[in-house]
């Protein structure tokens, strides 16, 4: 199996574990906000899932990079 296979499943696995501890998480959370967008608001989500899905995405499109050493 090629290195970037290996490393988009287990980006993959990691990442739908982290949504699914999020989703656990958020349960008993009172606090919730609207995010602005650029035309219109969302709406009212909580602000941990704000954090904690911002978390995750930037996880995902991290994992896309990729950096050499010279």
């Amino acid at each position: 199996m090629s290195l970037f296979i290996k490393k988009l499943f287990f980006t993959a696995i990691f990442n739908s574990c982290l949504f699914a501890l999020l989703f656990i998480g958020i349960q008993n959370s009172a606090n919730k906000s609207k995010v602005e967008l650029l035309i219109t608001e969302s709406i009212e989500l909580p602000i941990s899932f704000i954090v904690g899905s911002s978390f995750i995405f930037g996880s995902i499109f991290g994992s896309f990079f990729v950096f050499k050493n010279e």
